[in-house]
């Protein structure tokens, strides 16, 4: 973040509110002309900042109502299984998110289906056949209070001096 001046984190903000906005729209956003704003964009994109675009679709709305946090626990925790376990899981469509985490659980998923078949399904024909699995435990969601994929950018302190020179 040290290299992100306040209308970087003005575009990254228009931007993660709607990516399909003008060039025009974003530039008067951020307080840059069009040139400098695209310029500025495909900065963004190259050093990895932006890493791509994508719709956000109801899951629901495509038969998906099913949503379930599951705890997995691994047998060994050595090199080469847990990368096996990583790639499958990162194949996997139905596991939409995966963190490697302390506590109780080694690894955390949040996995949807259609219906508590499906899962079920999920769990026989995936879960318990991933690599080093020893236990599963589920966590059916009854709602969903927050979801977003908006991240909570904050501009730079007004003291701080970008690295880079800018327009």
């Amino acid at each position: 973040m040290d290299d992100l001046d306040a209308r970087d984190v003005a575009l990254l903000r228009a931007l993660q509110h709607d990516s399909r906005q003008t060039v025009q729209a974003l530039a008067a956003q951020a307080g840059l002309s069009s040139t400098p704003c695209w310029k500025r964009i495909k900065e963004l994109e190259a050093s990895g900042v932006i890493q791509g675009y994508t719709a956000l679709v109801d899951r629901e709305k495509v038969g998906l109502a099913l949503c379930v946090i599951a705890e997995v626990n691994l047998s060994r925790h050595q090199e080469d299984e847990v990368a096996r376990f990583e790639r499958e899981v990162a194949a996997c469509p139905q596991i939409v998110s995966c963190y490697a985490t302390t506590g109780d659980a080694d690894y955390v998923l949040k996995v949807l289906a259609a219906d508590i078949q499906g899962y079920e399904r999920f769990l026989h024909e995936v879960a318990f056949k991933l690599p080093g699995v020893t236990h599963v435990r589920s966590r059916v969601v009854l709602r969903e209070i927050k979801s977003q994929t908006r991240l909570p950018i904050e501009p730079p302190p007004a003291a701080a001096v970008p690295r880079r020179a800018r327009r």
